[in-house]
């Protein structure tokens, strides 16, 4: 059966926002994951003053470039 013009613009409407929910899940996953990854490599563990340091340090140089130094 062939579907009319606006039921196929409502079906794609439907799938675009099923995959904006799953792009939305998944983004919410990753940045579950990289809290947790924080959380054991112990930055948390630092006090106030010193963290809030490291992260102004990383927006001041970077992701690339910390992650250039931390490698080197």
């Amino acid at each position: 059966m062939a579907l009319s013009i606006d039921q196929e613009r409502q079906q794609l409407e439907a799938e675009e926002q099923r995959l904006a929910d799953r792009r939305k899940k998944l983004l919410e996953r990753e940045r579950a994951e990289r809290l947790k990854l924080v959380e054991q490599s112990g930055l948390f563990k630092a006090d106030g003053a010193h963290f809030e340091s490291i992260m102004t340090a990383i927006k001041k140089l970077g992701i690339e470039e910390v992650d250039k130094r931390l490698t080197a």
